[in-house]
């Protein structure tokens, strides 16, 4: 099986690490719309044919999934102007792209990271999910142990508190998974993966084991209107945390 990326690629990402500036990036963008850009939106046409055999809920379009090479510094310390990775996101059809959980796979000189999940969820969906997960613990319980999704990514990670959210019971029987302000399940390879006939394979394996778990996590969200802010008055909400996704 081809690879989407090439030699080429990671050599382009070693170079925008050591010169991350508009200027430089300016005089090599055709370098990376032909060895970066190109193969990533391949890629995402070639995943969107594969989805319909797992993933039908997810989106899988250029437009969508591919994040922008420029990044947003109004509220970073860090002022570096560009990203030097090239990432895609495939968001939920019942969700914008900044909402719910998708999967996920960034390509980077050092690296590529290939999984899913949802990384900084709003205060409401974070309370949603946990509402979901306590009302079906079983079930939440036989994706996040699965064999397949163990072997594969190691299971699920992500940040928790040290306690119990409030309006949940201590000896919940989900009570572990109520803790959890982050809940991802991936897997992190050599970069040179990007390069090799085994990178669609091994991205699809990780995919398809992270399908049920991103399916899951999005079920709340589907089904729940979203309460513009402020109306919201009678639920009890977590404290409120930054948006942010990977990318």
């Amino acid at each position: 099986m081809p690879s989407f990326f090439t030699p080429d690629t990671l050599r382009f990402l070693r170079a925008l690490k050591r010169n991350n500036d508009r200027d430089w990036f300016k005089a090599h963008r055709e370098e990376y719309e032909r060895s970066v850009r190109r193969p990533m939106v391949a890629l995402i046409e070639q995943l969107a044919e594969a989805f319909q055999r797992f993933a039908p809920d997810l989106v899988a379009s250029p437009k969508e999934s591919l994040y922008r090479i420029y990044r947003d510094t109004r509220f970073s310390a860090d002022k570096s102007p560009l990203k030097t990775h090239i990432a895609a996101v495939f968001p939920s059809r019942g969700l914008s792209k900044k909402e719910g959980a998708g999967l996920y796979v960034a390509v980077a000189a050092t690296e590529v990271w290939a999984g899913g999940g949802i990384y900084q969820p709003q205060s409401r969906e974070l309370l949603r999910i946990r509402e979901h997960i306590a009302a079906h613990v079983d079930r939440f319980q036989a994706i996040v142990q699965s064999p397949r999704l163990r072997r594969r990514t190691g299971g699920l990670s992500g940040e928790c508190l040290q306690r119990v959210p409030r309006g949940f019971s201590v000896d919940h029987p989900a009570a572990e998974y109520l803790k959890r302000k982050q809940f991802l399940a991936g897997c992190k390879y050599p970069a040179a993966l990007a390069t090799s006939p085994r990178f669609l394979p091994t991205l699809l394996g990780v995919f398809e084991v992270v399908a049920p778990l991103v399916r899951f996590l999005n079920e709340p969200l589907l089904a729940r209107p979203q309460t513009p802010l402020g109306l919201d008055l009678l639920t009890p909400m977590p404290p409120t945390t930054s948006r942010k996704r990977k990318g």
